[in-house]
């Protein structure tokens, strides 16, 4: 079995990928034959956006299905879907529509595409927010009925934590393989270590302990790593979070080493931007934790007493914080709800590599008077992200995936 990323980008080699009873196929020309395509029920819309995003992709998605008389297509410009259509929606209705298509096939042609502009917005939260709308019963399931309790969880006000899913690594940088039986206990919060595992099959639950027992935050799947970049740096590394197996697990241990070389050789400011949008995922995680256990939101800022920085800077440009402090917030019924404190070197606005779910699409950021920011190159943080390994571009991609839905949840609380 090959567990390589799919790298659509190199066109003039031809890959065939055979995992699971699927083939993806990369190279060839949109006459001969397509650059990704495959099942399905092996493979989920989510998953073919992902992978489609992460790789900067240009072309069109057409998605058939026995149960429909007409295909769906979702066209892309660098990554971002556009434009969408399917059985006479469009935009990003057309694009929920297909979320519930649970069999078919999907084919991704790489070419020059000429549609209007129906689809705006965040990538990441379009595609959570549909998958949220599923499991609410607002998307109309198309296909074969399918029921599988591991696909998703719940707590309190919360009824369903769907599964965090990502592409595969290279499997030249796993180790070892290790396998784990329905309900294993893979990591404890509160014990320390530095290892990081991929999940290649199966399902891991991720809780946080509380007096009242554990609390679900996150269900993850294929593709999700269990540990974070803190792995990489040199020194203890306490576990915030326990993780366990659901069901038979399949886990591939990372080479940390090679890892953390990679770390070591990263700009002071590109590691500035990853250990800071670490420390987000903490912040909002505990956060999460503390609505779900509340009956009732707390500490909502008052609108018309909240400073929001300007959209159009957050829309532009990454900023660090260089003296006072920041509120990631999201818009509440009677007000602002905090969502995360950000202090002196965490940073905020457009990450250039990297869809958080947060500002500026999803969430405003509220300053104090007293805040001194500095602008970041973000070129240049593009360009050196650009240069990482296809691993290491998947570790900082489950940061932000993890981000986006824990506040999914903290929101839904």
């Amino acid at each position: 079995m090959s567990g390589n990323r799919i790298g659509l980008a190199e066109k003039k080699s031809t890959l065939d990928w055979i995992d699971k009873g699927r083939l993806i196929t990369g190279g060839g020309n949109m006459e001969s034959r397509p650059s990704l395509a495959g099942g399905l029920s092996f493979i989920s819309l989510a998953e073919v956006i992902q992978i489609l995003g992460g790789n900067g992709c240009t072309g069109s998605l057409k998605i058939s299905s026995r149960y429909s008389p007409t295909p769906g297509y979702i066209y892309f410009l660098n990554g971002d879907p556009v434009h969408a259509t399917c059985s006479g929606s469009k935009g990003v209705q057309a694009i929920h529509d297909l979320f519930g298509w649970s069999e078919g096939k999907f084919e991704f042609r790489d070419g020059r595409v000429n549609v209007g502009r129906t689809v705006r917005g965040n990538r990441m939260q379009i595609v959570l927010d549909a998958l949220r709308m599923l499991d609410e019963g607002k998307i109309q399931r198309v296909g074969p009925s399918k029921s599988d309790p591991s696909d998703g969880f719940g707590y309190g006000n919360v009824r369903s934590i769907p599964v965090v899913k990502g592409p595969l690594p290279d499997y030249m940088y796993i180790v070892q393989e290790e396998r784990f039986t329905d309900g294993a206990q893979i990591v404890q919060e509160g014990t320390y270590g530095n290892w990081i595992w991929v999940v290649l099959e199966g399902r891991v639950d991720i809780t946080k302990e509380t007096e009242q027992g554990p609390v679900p935050i996150a269900r993850l799947g294929e593709g999700c790593f269990i540990g974070t970049l803190l792995s990489l740096l040199h020194g203890v590394n306490r576990r915030t979070a326990t993780a366990t197996a659901v069901g038979d697990v399949h886990l591939g241990l990372l080479d940390t080493l090679r890892l953390s070389g990679e770390y070591a050789s990263l700009s002071n400011l590109f590691k500035g931007v990853l250990l800071s949008l670490t420390s987000r995922l903490f912040k909002i995680t505990d956060r999460t934790v503390g609505l779900l256990m509340s009956q009732a939101v707390a500490g909502l800022l008052n609108e018309s007493e909240t400073t929001l920085i300007d959209r159009h800077m957050l829309e532009t440009g990454i900023y660090t914080i260089r003296e006072g402090q920041t509120w990631v917030v999201s818009q509440a019924q009677r007000g602002y709800l905090p969502l995360c404190t950000l202090t002196e070197r965490d940073v905020f606005g457009r990450v250039p590599f990297l869809d958080i779910g947060h500002e500026p699409n999803s969430a405003s950021v509220a300053s104090q008077e007293n805040l001194r920011i500095e602008e970041l190159d973000a070129e240049a943080l593009n360009r050196e992200y650009e240069n990482l390994s296809e691993t290491f571009k998947s570790l900082v991609h489950n940061v932000g995936s993890c981000i986006a839905e824990t506040t999914r949840i903290a929101c839904r609380s």
